[in-house]
């Protein structure tokens, strides 16, 4: 591997660690012409399935945009960054697991709200309202009655 300081090519591992959950290996380096030490992480690569919106198109999956719209259902409740993480996870293991090379937004953001029903009821009110598109407020009741049951 090329040293980030001096460019060169002739760099050596001096010290290799497995992190906690496994899924990535820390890697600190020492470069063989400035001895400057650095740290590289290896992680496998996984290819998601590709996201088939309503219009049609086809995007990559992100995984910041997944974070992005279930912390914005979980803005001010009392759940752990840690939580979400884990529920992300999940997500994720679901989506590899189908084994599908693409796959309908409206299938992942039913994944969403079985995970925030699990994490917190009021976002998961908050995100079904919008993922739902209610068009009166008997719609918006029925949701929160099946809450309360």
């Amino acid at each position: 591997m090329k040293c980030p300081f001096c460019g060169h090519n002739d760099t050596q591992v001096v010290e290799t660690r497995v992190s906690e959950e496994g899924d990535f290996i820390r890697r600190r380096r020492q470069c063989g012409s400035c001895e400057k030490r650095f740290t590289t992480y290896e992680r496998p690569e996984v290819n998601f399935p590709a996201i088939v919106k309503k219009d049609g198109r086809r995007i990559e999956y992100e995984r910041d945009k997944l974070r992005a719209s279930m912390n914005l259902a979980l803005r001010k409740r009392p759940v752990s960054t840690e939580q979400v993480d884990n529920a992300i996870e999940r997500i994720e293991e679901k989506l590899l697991t189908l084994g599908q090379r693409e796959i309908a937004s409206n299938r992942i953001g039913e994944l969403v709200m079985r995970e925030l029903k699990k994490l917190d009821k009021v976002a998961y009110v908050r995100f079904a309202s919008v993922y739902r598109s209610f068009e009166d407020i008997d719609e918006f009741k029925t949701l929160v009655d099946e809450v309360r049951r």
